[in-house]
Protein backbone atom coordinates (compact mmCIF):
# COMPACT_ATOMS: atom_id res chain seq x y z
CA UNK A 1 0.00 0.00 0.00
CA UNK A 2 3.02 2.68 0.97
CA UNK A 3 4.16 1.62 -2.35
CA UNK A 4 1.17 2.67 -4.26
CA UNK A 5 0.77 5.99 -1.99
CA UNK A 6 4.40 7.22 -2.22
CA UNK A 7 4.19 7.05 -5.99
CA UNK A 8 0.85 9.37 -6.01
CA UNK A 9 2.30 11.31 -4.04
CA UNK A 10 5.50 11.78 -5.14
CA UNK A 11 3.67 12.18 -9.01
CA UNK A 12 1.27 14.56 -7.85
CA UNK A 13 4.32 17.13 -6.08
CA UNK A 14 6.19 16.73 -9.38
CA UNK A 15 2.58 18.10 -11.47
CA UNK A 16 1.18 20.44 -8.91
CA UNK A 17 3.00 23.73 -9.76
CA UNK A 18 2.89 23.48 -13.14
CA UNK A 19 -1.39 22.21 -12.88
CA UNK A 20 -1.56 25.06 -11.13
CA UNK A 21 1.13 27.39 -13.41
CA UNK A 22 -1.17 26.28 -16.87
CA UNK A 23 -4.58 26.31 -14.84
CA UNK A 24 -4.69 22.68 -15.87
CA UNK A 25 -7.74 21.33 -13.77
CA UNK A 26 -7.39 17.82 -15.54
CA UNK A 27 -4.44 15.73 -16.00
CA UNK A 28 -3.25 12.19 -15.37
CA UNK A 29 -1.90 11.74 -11.90
CA UNK A 30 -0.95 7.82 -12.48
CA UNK A 31 0.03 5.90 -15.45
CA UNK A 32 0.88 2.16 -14.62
CA UNK A 33 3.88 3.23 -13.54
CA UNK A 34 4.22 0.28 -11.06
CA UNK A 35 3.46 -3.16 -12.51
CA UNK A 36 2.04 -4.20 -9.41
CA UNK A 37 -0.56 -1.35 -10.39
CA UNK A 38 -2.30 -1.26 -13.55
CA UNK A 39 -4.47 1.66 -13.21
CA UNK A 40 -4.09 4.86 -14.53
CA UNK A 41 -5.51 7.85 -12.35
CA UNK A 42 -6.99 11.20 -13.54
CA UNK A 43 -7.42 14.25 -11.65
CA UNK A 44 -10.63 16.28 -12.45
CA UNK A 45 -10.41 19.00 -10.00
CA UNK A 46 -11.17 17.20 -6.85
CA UNK A 47 -12.85 14.03 -8.53
CA UNK A 48 -10.55 10.96 -9.40
CA UNK A 49 -11.26 8.66 -11.87
CA UNK A 50 -9.53 5.38 -12.20
CA UNK A 51 -9.21 2.95 -14.82
CA UNK A 52 -8.97 -0.49 -13.98
CA UNK A 53 -6.57 -1.97 -16.60
CA UNK A 54 -5.70 -5.73 -15.24
CA UNK A 55 -5.70 -8.16 -16.61
CA UNK A 56 -8.60 -10.94 -15.45
CA UNK A 57 -6.06 -13.88 -15.85
CA UNK A 58 -2.50 -12.46 -14.92
CA UNK A 59 -3.84 -9.95 -12.06
CA UNK A 60 -6.37 -12.31 -10.66
CA UNK A 61 -4.29 -13.30 -7.71
CA UNK A 62 -3.54 -9.63 -6.97
CA UNK A 63 -6.17 -7.11 -6.52
CA UNK A 64 -5.06 -4.15 -5.69
CA UNK A 65 -7.57 -1.62 -6.80
CA UNK A 66 -8.69 -0.91 -2.48
CA UNK A 67 -4.89 -0.09 -2.11
CA UNK A 68 -5.04 2.49 -4.95
CA UNK A 69 -8.41 3.58 -3.82
CA UNK A 70 -7.34 4.25 0.13
CA UNK A 71 -4.41 5.93 -0.97
CA UNK A 72 -6.56 8.62 -2.82
CA UNK A 73 -8.24 9.10 0.25
CA UNK A 74 -5.48 9.60 2.12
CA UNK A 75 -3.73 11.68 0.69
CA UNK A 76 -6.20 14.08 -1.29
CA UNK A 77 -8.59 13.33 2.08
CA UNK A 78 -11.36 12.83 -0.36
CA UNK A 79 -14.52 10.45 0.08
CA UNK A 80 -14.80 7.31 -1.80
CA UNK A 81 -17.86 8.83 -3.44
CA UNK A 82 -15.27 10.85 -5.21
CA UNK A 83 -13.59 8.41 -7.05
CA UNK A 84 -14.63 6.74 -10.16
CA UNK A 85 -13.82 3.55 -11.09
CA UNK A 86 -14.22 2.49 -15.00
CA UNK A 87 -12.72 -1.13 -16.35
CA UNK A 88 -11.43 -0.42 -19.77
CA UNK A 89 -11.82 -3.39 -22.01
CA UNK A 90 -11.32 -3.54 -25.71
CA UNK A 91 -14.01 -1.11 -27.13
CA UNK A 92 -14.84 -1.89 -30.44
CA UNK A 93 -15.63 1.26 -32.40
CA UNK A 94 -18.79 3.73 -30.50
CA UNK A 95 -19.13 0.91 -27.84
CA UNK A 96 -16.63 3.66 -26.04
CA UNK A 97 -19.30 6.29 -26.55
CA UNK A 98 -22.51 3.93 -25.11
CA UNK A 99 -24.16 5.33 -22.09
CA UNK A 100 -23.12 3.33 -19.12
CA UNK A 101 -24.71 5.73 -16.35
CA UNK A 102 -27.74 7.72 -16.64
CA UNK A 103 -26.48 9.88 -13.56
CA UNK A 104 -26.08 13.10 -15.79
CA UNK A 105 -23.95 14.91 -13.10
CA UNK A 106 -21.75 17.48 -14.82
CA UNK A 107 -19.30 20.11 -14.31
CA UNK A 108 -16.72 22.14 -15.71
CA UNK A 109 -12.81 22.09 -15.97
CA UNK A 110 -10.09 24.68 -16.70
CA UNK A 111 -7.99 23.97 -19.33
CA UNK A 112 -5.85 27.13 -19.41
CA UNK A 113 -7.84 29.46 -21.76
CA UNK A 114 -11.20 27.44 -21.52
CA UNK A 115 -13.81 25.99 -19.65
CA UNK A 116 -15.21 22.46 -20.34
CA UNK A 117 -17.72 20.37 -19.41
CA UNK A 118 -17.39 16.71 -18.32
CA UNK A 119 -19.13 13.79 -17.03
CA UNK A 120 -17.13 10.67 -14.96
CA UNK A 121 -20.07 9.04 -14.77
CA UNK A 122 -22.09 7.92 -17.48
CA UNK A 123 -19.76 7.34 -20.47
CA UNK A 124 -16.43 4.85 -20.67
CA UNK A 125 -14.71 8.68 -21.78
CA UNK A 126 -15.25 11.67 -19.85
CA UNK A 127 -15.57 13.78 -22.98
CA UNK A 128 -12.25 15.11 -22.49
CA UNK A 129 -9.32 13.48 -24.27
CA UNK A 130 -6.48 14.39 -21.89
CA UNK A 131 -3.93 13.50 -24.49
CA UNK A 132 -4.86 16.17 -26.82
CA UNK A 133 -4.15 19.36 -24.50
CA UNK A 134 -0.81 19.72 -26.23
CA UNK A 135 -2.98 19.90 -29.73
CA UNK A 136 -5.72 21.94 -28.09
CA UNK A 137 -3.04 24.67 -27.71
CA UNK A 138 -1.00 24.40 -30.84
CA UNK A 139 -4.32 25.08 -32.43
CA UNK A 140 -5.17 27.83 -29.99
CA UNK A 141 -2.07 29.76 -31.08
CA UNK A 142 -2.12 28.97 -34.85
CA UNK A 143 -6.11 29.34 -35.49
CA UNK A 144 -6.51 32.86 -35.48
CA UNK A 145 -8.62 34.32 -38.31
CA UNK A 146 -8.60 31.03 -39.95
CA UNK A 147 -11.02 28.27 -41.36
CA UNK A 148 -10.55 25.51 -39.39
CA UNK A 149 -12.49 21.88 -40.07
CA UNK A 150 -12.32 19.39 -36.61
CA UNK A 151 -14.38 15.81 -38.09
CA UNK A 152 -15.28 12.90 -35.27
CA UNK A 153 -15.50 16.40 -32.73
CA UNK A 154 -16.64 14.24 -29.95
CA UNK A 155 -17.34 17.07 -27.46
CA UNK A 156 -16.08 19.88 -29.17
CA UNK A 157 -13.07 20.78 -27.04
CA UNK A 158 -10.11 21.49 -30.09
CA UNK A 159 -13.27 23.52 -32.03
CA UNK A 160 -13.85 25.48 -28.83
CA UNK A 161 -9.70 26.84 -28.32
CA UNK A 162 -9.83 27.13 -31.85
CA UNK A 163 -13.05 29.60 -31.65
CA UNK A 164 -11.14 31.38 -28.98
CA UNK A 165 -8.37 32.31 -30.67
CA UNK A 166 -10.38 33.73 -33.35
CA UNK A 167 -11.16 31.25 -35.78
CA UNK A 168 -14.18 30.34 -37.88
CA UNK A 169 -15.20 26.65 -36.72
CA UNK A 170 -17.51 23.16 -38.69
CA UNK A 171 -17.57 20.62 -36.19
CA UNK A 172 -19.03 17.32 -37.60
CA UNK A 173 -19.83 14.01 -35.49
CA UNK A 174 -22.30 11.25 -35.86
CA UNK A 175 -23.37 11.70 -32.10
CA UNK A 176 -26.54 14.13 -31.96
CA UNK A 177 -25.28 13.97 -28.13
CA UNK A 178 -22.04 14.93 -28.43
CA UNK A 179 -22.54 18.05 -31.03
CA UNK A 180 -25.41 19.12 -28.19
CA UNK A 181 -22.38 18.94 -25.92
CA UNK A 182 -19.83 21.10 -28.37
CA UNK A 183 -22.51 23.54 -28.32
CA UNK A 184 -22.35 24.11 -24.48
CA UNK A 185 -18.59 23.72 -24.61
CA UNK A 186 -19.40 27.07 -26.65
CA UNK A 187 -21.72 28.83 -24.53
CA UNK A 188 -19.59 27.82 -21.47
CA UNK A 189 -16.98 29.77 -22.87
CA UNK A 190 -19.59 32.74 -24.00
CA UNK A 191 -18.66 32.06 -27.89
CA UNK A 192 -21.12 33.67 -29.99
CA UNK A 193 -22.49 30.26 -31.98
CA UNK A 194 -23.83 32.05 -34.70
CA UNK A 195 -20.66 31.94 -37.03
CA UNK A 196 -19.97 28.33 -36.04
CA UNK A 197 -21.05 25.14 -37.77
CA UNK A 198 -22.60 21.95 -35.94
CA UNK A 199 -23.07 18.83 -38.37
CA UNK A 200 -24.53 15.80 -37.21
CA UNK A 201 -23.28 13.30 -39.84
CA UNK A 202 -21.31 10.70 -40.71
CA UNK A 203 -18.04 11.98 -41.14
CA UNK A 204 -17.30 9.31 -44.15
CA UNK A 205 -20.58 10.11 -45.86
CA UNK A 206 -19.68 13.97 -45.20
CA UNK A 207 -16.43 13.96 -46.97
CA UNK A 208 -16.93 11.94 -49.62
CA UNK A 209 -20.13 15.01 -50.69
CA UNK A 210 -17.55 17.96 -49.45
CA UNK A 211 -14.18 16.81 -50.37
CA UNK A 212 -12.38 19.00 -53.43
CA UNK A 213 -13.81 22.12 -52.05
CA UNK A 214 -11.50 24.52 -50.51
CA UNK A 215 -12.63 25.87 -47.85
CA UNK A 216 -10.41 25.66 -44.33
CA UNK A 217 -6.93 26.59 -43.38
CA UNK A 218 -6.82 23.90 -40.44
CA UNK A 219 -8.26 20.73 -40.40
CA UNK A 220 -7.94 18.38 -37.32
CA UNK A 221 -8.85 14.65 -38.00
CA UNK A 222 -9.00 12.28 -35.05
CA UNK A 223 -10.91 9.54 -36.17
CA UNK A 224 -12.04 6.11 -33.96
CA UNK A 225 -9.34 3.24 -34.87
CA UNK A 226 -12.23 1.04 -35.76
CA UNK A 227 -15.99 1.59 -36.41
CA UNK A 228 -18.80 -0.71 -37.26
CA UNK A 229 -21.55 1.42 -35.73
CA UNK A 230 -25.28 1.06 -36.92
CA UNK A 231 -25.64 4.45 -38.75
CA UNK A 232 -22.53 3.29 -41.27
CA UNK A 233 -23.26 1.25 -43.87
CA UNK A 234 -20.04 -0.23 -43.97
CA UNK A 235 -17.13 -0.98 -41.52
CA UNK A 236 -14.07 1.59 -40.68
CA UNK A 237 -10.57 1.15 -40.15
CA UNK A 238 -8.08 4.00 -39.30
CA UNK A 239 -5.20 1.98 -41.51
CA UNK A 240 -7.28 0.70 -44.22
CA UNK A 241 -9.01 3.56 -44.87
CA UNK A 242 -6.53 6.48 -44.15
CA UNK A 243 -5.96 7.00 -47.99
CA UNK A 244 -9.39 8.11 -48.94
CA UNK A 245 -9.37 10.15 -45.06
CA UNK A 246 -6.05 11.95 -46.06
CA UNK A 247 -6.72 12.42 -49.41
CA UNK A 248 -10.68 13.91 -48.79
CA UNK A 249 -9.08 16.40 -46.33
CA UNK A 250 -6.53 17.55 -48.36
CA UNK A 251 -8.33 18.34 -51.07
CA UNK A 252 -10.11 20.65 -48.66
CA UNK A 253 -7.59 22.64 -47.54
CA UNK A 254 -6.83 26.52 -49.07
CA UNK A 255 -3.25 26.72 -50.12
CA UNK A 256 -1.05 26.56 -47.11
CA UNK A 257 -3.44 25.04 -44.84
CA UNK A 258 -2.74 22.03 -42.65
CA UNK A 259 -3.87 18.68 -41.65
CA UNK A 260 -3.69 17.52 -38.35
CA UNK A 261 -3.86 14.13 -38.69
CA UNK A 262 -4.07 11.88 -34.84
CA UNK A 263 -5.22 8.51 -33.84
CA UNK A 264 -5.23 6.06 -31.17
CA UNK A 265 -3.86 2.69 -33.07
CA UNK A 266 -0.79 1.84 -31.51
CA UNK A 267 1.12 0.27 -34.46
CA UNK A 268 -0.21 2.49 -37.02
CA UNK A 269 1.46 3.11 -39.87
CA UNK A 270 1.30 5.64 -42.62
CA UNK A 271 1.06 4.46 -45.79
CA UNK A 272 3.37 5.15 -48.80
CA UNK A 273 0.69 6.71 -50.92
CA UNK A 274 0.25 9.42 -47.90
CA UNK A 275 4.25 10.01 -47.36
CA UNK A 276 4.87 10.13 -51.04
CA UNK A 277 2.13 12.49 -51.95
CA UNK A 278 2.16 14.69 -49.21
CA UNK A 279 4.72 16.67 -46.95
CA UNK A 280 4.31 14.90 -43.43
CA UNK A 281 6.07 15.58 -40.23
CA UNK A 282 5.61 13.13 -37.41
CA UNK A 283 4.92 15.18 -34.39
CA UNK A 284 3.62 12.40 -32.17
CA UNK A 285 6.75 13.59 -29.50
CA UNK A 286 5.65 16.95 -29.02
CA UNK A 287 1.95 16.63 -29.13
CA UNK A 288 1.96 13.90 -26.02
CA UNK A 289 1.54 15.29 -22.77
CA UNK A 290 4.33 15.68 -19.83
CA UNK A 291 1.74 14.28 -17.37
CA UNK A 292 1.76 11.49 -19.70
CA UNK A 293 3.96 7.99 -19.37
CA UNK A 294 2.55 6.09 -22.30
CA UNK A 295 4.21 7.65 -25.18
CA UNK A 296 2.13 5.15 -27.51
CA UNK A 297 -0.85 7.02 -26.58
CA UNK A 298 -2.11 8.19 -30.12
CA UNK A 299 0.10 9.19 -33.28
CA UNK A 300 0.20 12.44 -34.82
CA UNK A 301 0.62 14.05 -38.29
CA UNK A 302 1.01 17.45 -39.94
CA UNK A 303 0.39 16.97 -43.44
CA UNK A 304 -0.03 19.47 -46.14
CA UNK A 305 0.05 19.86 -49.87
CA UNK A 306 3.74 19.92 -51.44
Amino acid sequence: MNMIKNRLEKNFKKLKAWSERHQIEAFRLYDRDIPEYPYIVDIYKDKYVVYDKSDFVKDKDKNHLPHVLQALQELFNCSESDVVIKKRERQEGLKQYEKMDMRNETFLVRESQAQLKVNLHDYLDTGLFLDHRPMRQKIFKTAQNKKFLNLFCYTGSVSVFAALAGAQTTSVDMSQTYLRWAQENFENNEINLTPHNFINSDVLDWLRLNKNQKAFDIIFLDPPTFSNSKKMEDSFEVERDQDFLVDACMSMLLPGGTLYFSNNKRKFKLSDKVLSTYTVKDITEESIPQDFHDKKIHNCFEIKNK
